[in-house]
């Protein structure tokens, strides 16, 4: 049975949580073993293990990041497609903020499932993105009050 339907559950909760900051109405979306890769260098990125850990790291990040912009738009690009447990996708983001640039990149997620819970997320971006990130808070993050 195809796990994208539990996925759209998930990235629903997930939007909800980003809007009332009550990071654990996820819980129930994760094992409590579950691990998280995010393909970017510290302090955004990193591997994150235990479901209080990748919710600890979900506010951290909202908060030190995607908040510090005025609106964060997401675009689903590819997918998502099922393979077996694995629901991936490819999807772009992009974050707005008065008096500068806008901030676009695009990555690919992965989400394994154990039954209805995932298991492990992986989140992965190219090197030219990673790239436009970094030159991005190079020039604009100080003025964000991105460190």
């Amino acid at each position: 049975m195809s796990k994208i339907p539990q996925f759209v559950k998930y990235a629903a909760a997930f939007e909800e949580a980003v809007r009332s900051d009550d990071w654990s109405a996820l819980a129930p979306f994760f094992s409590e073993t579950a691990s998280y890769d995010a393909d970017l260098p510290e302090p955004f990125g990193g591997h994150f293990a235990g479901r209080t850990a990748l919710l600890a790291y979900f506010k951290r990040i909202l908060d030190g990041f995607d908040r510090r912009f005025a609106s964060r738009e997401l675009e689903l690009i590819a997918g998502p497609r099922a393979e077996g447990d694995t629901v991936w996708l490819r999807g772009g983001a992009r974050y707005t903020a008065a008096g500068r640039p806008d901030l676009s990149f695009e990555l690919e997620e992965t989400v394994t499932f154990d039954g209805d819970v995932i298991v492990h997320l992986a989140d992965r971006y190219d090197a030219g993105e990673i790239a436009r990130i970094q030159a991005y808070l190079r020039e604009h993050g100080a003025a964000l009050g991105i460190a």
